[in-house]
């Protein structure tokens, strides 16, 4: 990863700036006088949240569904991303015609606080200074995030939801809707996640921000003022989480021990393996459309998160008197989130004899199986919220409700 420092850090991130003030998304701002309560103790105000729709609310309000994106989503989910030109995240799921149907169901998806594409984060102007935050921003939960999502709601008008999905993260704050909001989720589909980060996963957190913070360009989180970005850092945190999306077979399968562009090795520390190259790739291409301390609070979030401990230690708790239908989804081979985890929670569902079906899908594509072409997973959506839509009498588009 061959990166000039200075000049080119320094446009880099004014265009990052300029991305961030103009996300190519709506945007909802709350002035001084409509703060945001932290789990921290600290207002936030003012406060943005971007974010994007597709599809058509009907005149009942009652075809919402919710997206929450993963740690390196945002909010582009159906839609050709403004900074890097490619296709929205989860095509797949999302679309005309697509399990999560846009011709049928009004689909909204936020961009989380503590992002980098819209909504308030540590790159965003501090008030009380007039210069970004950086490591002044508050600290923030997934909790945090579902609180901002459910204000943008209410600025919608829509009063609830008729499903909230996601997958990791975006599967964490699916838990946290269902918890704090029962009364305004009637389906929740969470996918790959756990009820709290296992110390593994906060392990492997760790040492992304350690290789962050160590890049000599992070400069104390103030780098956007010293006009340097950490690139090296961010790219290394990139590389080292990306090992975890995958699976052992999903590397084997598609580079082996095969070279990159060479018939034998060099015998010097360049990217000799294919598998080196794909990971070089994917730090550096990273960096172009992240910040680097949205990733540090971001990942503190989800080691956080931990909703037995926020009742009373009993996870059953979370979920007591809820209404919502659950469709739960794990991976053969995902070793990030395993299939024990999903099931903790479904036993904390049936617990409260909560309406909950499980599905573990045998695949060897590891956690990102959730973000691929996977047929079992989308028939699986599908069928869960076209069934939730049909039993609450859901309408399509812009009509009323179904006798």
């Amino acid at each position: 990863m061959n990166e000039n420092p200075g000049t080119e850090a320094f446009a880099s991130h004014s265009a990052r700036l300029a991305q961030i003030a103009n996300p190519k998304s709506e945007i909802v701002h709350y002035g001084d006088d409509d703060p945001l309560p932290l789990d921290c103790g600290v207002k936030l105000a003012p406060f943005s949240i971007a974010y994007q729709t597709y599809g058509t609310l009907n005149a009942a309000k009652t075809n919402a569904v919710l997206v929450c994106h993963a740690l390196t989503g945002d909010q582009h989910v159906a839609n050709e991303h403004p900074v890097t030109g490619k296709s929205g995240w989860w095509e797949t799921m999302v679309g005309p015609g697509k399990p999560i149907d846009t011709n049928r169901y009004f689909v909204i998806c936020p961009n989380v606080i503590g992002g980098c594409m819209g909504s308030t984060g540590p790159a965003s102007t501090d008030p009380a200074t007039g210069k970004p935050y950086g490591l002044d921003f508050p600290v923030i939960t997934i909790r945090d995030m579902v609180r901002a999502q459910a204000r943008l709601l209410d600025h919608l008008g829509i009063p609830d939801l008729l499903c909230v999905l996601g997958g990791s993260m975006g599967g964490m704050q699916v838990l946290e809707w269902a918890a704090t909001y029962k009364d305004r989720v009637y389906a929740a589909v969470p996918i790959a996640c756990a009820a709290r980060h296992s110390s593994q996963n906060i392990a492997f957190h760790e040492v992304g921000r350690q290789a962050v913070m160590a890049d000599p360009d992070w400069c104390q989180g103030r780098y956007i003022d010293e006009g340097k970005s950490p690139r090296k850092g961010l790219a290394v945190a990139r590389m080292a989480a990306h090992i975890t999306y995958l699976s052992d077979e999903t590397l084997h399968r598609k580079f082996g021990r095969n070279l990159q562009d060479r018939e034998k090795v060099t015998f010097g520390f360049d990217a000799d393996f294919q598998v080196e190259s794909y990971l070089r790739h994917q730090g550096v291409s990273f960096v172009d459309r992240f910040d680097a301390n949205s990733y540090l609070y971001i990942t503190r979030a989800m080691d956080y998160f931990d909703l037995a401990a926020d009742h009373g230690g009993v996870l059953a708790n979370a979920f007591t008197g809820t209404a919502t239908r659950f469709c739960l989804v794990s991976f053969t081979s995902d070793w990030l989130f395993p299939t024990e985890e999903s099931r903790e929670v479904v036993h904390a569902l049936n617990a409260v004899a909560a309406n909950v079906s499980f599905v573990e899908i045998e695949t060897d594509k590891g956690h990102d199986a959730f973000l691929l072409e996977e047929p079992e997973l989308l028939a699986t959506i599908g069928g869960f919220v076209s069934a939730a839509a049909l039993k609450r009498g859901v309408a399509l588009s812009g009509e009323g409700e179904l006798p």
